[in-house]
């Protein structure tokens, strides 16, 4: 974790005046950077990652401070270190750490990031080997049972204008699966979705609001459970490339949204004794989506 107790000050003698004092474990290297965004300001918030070369496991993770900052006290060893901000050109660097060292934090400048070529216009179909539609709910309280839809269809159709695309997919109810044949039926009855009644659930897209670099807001309805409500799929774009067993031009993305279950009456209740519901208010929907141009049985690339 980042160190909480950091302080900065006047180091006399030291190169360009300024330093930095860590209070150090034992047998520890103080690591620091000061990130700045493209025009050379302060850049709070972004992801700084520390991965072991070692054992390839993330060791650090956290963000910058208002003023761009990021330390963190390592064991000695060797390191990969990577800065990420949406929109910007991540940085990514090896160190090595040496028992009982302090050193003046790196300044670290991103720049501005090519941007992803967007799908050419036309219909992309969901590839279902290669697409994902997950969910995850809060039980009793303290732990989430995640749980994904097996069978769905649903494409873009993306307009020569991005922001006129439209997506739209429909999933079988009854293909929910959580691990558990039990819970997996009571989310099938008439507490929860009640498949036998609705056994679809639609997401029809109605506008595509861009949010700078690969950030969408894809704007829709979702129908579940008979009721209809409007709902944003908080969207990463991730890009288009010929690639799979017979080099398709496909597209991919992930979008996420958090529903509330009793907007769609999905109102079953029971309570422990402490008062602790035993399904969580809300669901946390994820799809990682990719997408093949034109259909399965022609996926030739656009001429």
């Amino acid at each position: 974790m980042a160190l909480a107790l950091f302080r900065r000050s006047r180091a006399h003698g030291s190169r360009g005046g300024a330093g930095f004092r860590l209070p150090l474990p034992v047998g520890a290297d103080g690591v620091s950077r000061t990130v700045a965004d493209p025009m050379g300001q302060p850049l709070g918030g972004a992801d700084v990652t520390v991965t072991s070369t070692a054992t390839q496991r993330v060791v650090q993770r956290g963000s910058t401070d208002p003023f761009g900052l990021f330390c963190a006290a390592l064991p000695p060893g060797s390191y990969s270190l990577m800065v990420s901000v949406d929109g910007l050109q991540p940085h990514h660097e090896t160190l090595e750490v040496v028992a009982g060292q302090t050193r003046p934090p790196v300044h670290v400048q991103l720049t501005t990031a090519r941007p992803l070529e967007l799908p050419p216009a036309g219909t992309w179909l969901f590839d279902p080997p290669h697409t994902a539609i997950r969910f995850i709910a809060r039980h009793v309280g303290m732990a989430n049972v995640h749980g994904r839809f097996t069978r769905f269809e649903g494409g873009i159709r993306v307009g020569a204008d991005i922001e006129h695309s439209h997506v739209e997919v429909r999933i079988d109810a009854s293909s929910l699966t959580t691990g558990n044949k039990t819970r997996d039926d009571h989310l099938r009855s008439a507490d929860f979705l009640d498949v036998d009644t609705y056994p679809y659930l639609h997401f029809s897209s109605n506008r595509f609001l861009s949010r700078g670099g690969a950030k969408w807001s894809v704007q829709g309805s979702l129908t579940m459970h008979g009721v209809s409500r409007s709902v944003a799929l908080d969207t990463t774009y991730l890009g288009v490339v010929n690639g799979g067993y017979g080099q398709e031009l496909r597209c991919a993305a992930l979008a996420k949204a958090e529903l509330h279950r009793e907007d769609y009456t999905l109102n079953w209740r029971s309570m422990l004794a402490r008062g602790i519901a035993v399904v969580g208010p809300t669901v946390k929907l994820e799809l990682d989506v990719q997408a093949m141009y034109r259909s399965h049985d022609t996926p030739t690339p656009p001429e």
